[in-house]
């Protein structure tokens, strides 16, 4: 099946039509699929904050508090018991965690094409003619979006190279996440609404993603 989008100007306004690659955006959804490439990526993101000491790391402890007999008081070994304020924590939470899930690179292409081809034919893709900024400003990009069919709610910018003044003013608005084409992946196209990318951003997703 053929899949055609409109494509917009610097103005805003509708330009022509662009014949997209159906390997892409031609993909039929499978919900599971996309929700289990989410979780990995959201496993492999996550941030281990939580560590404590246990008895071997808390500092002191080197001599036993006092003696084993004749004081009256409870044996005790070493200030570092977890029963010790002070002491180490039993079965805590440490830093060597590892919460990194692996998934082929075929299922994720497979999703990320899924997920393309749902933004699609939902028209929930927009295309421009060409990206550039005379200003570099942010002021610019908002107005040229504020002129798009995308409501300005949770937009992803992908970009067809690296740009490091429409990176700067696409993170800027609070509303927008800007990347590199041949960074896409599953879980920022879910984030986000709506995709924008000017055309030669459709060439670099099918040079990355196709093979």
């Amino acid at each position: 099946m053929s899949i055609s989008v409109k494509t917009y100007n610097s103005e805003g306004k509708e330009a022509g039509t662009m014949k997209l690659p159906e390997k892409i955006f031609g993909v039929e959804l499978n919900s599971d699929l996309v929700h289990r490439v989410m979780v990995l990526q959201q496993a492999n993101r996550r941030q281990i904050l939580a560590d404590t000491k246990g008895r071997g790391e808390v500092s002191g402890g080197g001599r036993k508090p006092w003696a084993q007999k004749h004081t009256g008081r409870a044996r005790h070994g070493s200030i570092r018991s977890p029963i010790w304020k002070g002491g180490g924590v039993t079965h805590g939470p440490s830093s060597e965690r590892n919460f990194v899930k692996k998934i082929n690179k075929k299922m994720r292409r497979k999703a990320l094409s899924m997920v393309l081809s749902a933004k699609a034919k939902g028209d929930l893709l927009v295309l421009l003619e060409d990206l550039k900024l005379e200003s570099g400003k942010t002021k610019e990009l908002a107005t040229l979006l504020r002129k798009l069919p995308c409501d300005n709610k949770r937009l992803l910018l992908v970009l067809p190279a690296m740009n490091q003044e429409l990176i700067h003013a696409g993170n800027n608005l609070a509303f927008a996440k800007t990347m590199q084409a041949r960074e896409l992946n599953v879980l920022d196209l879910v984030q986000a609404k709506y995709l924008v990318m000017p055309k030669d951003s459709v060439r670099v997703i099918e040079e990355t993603f196709v093979k």
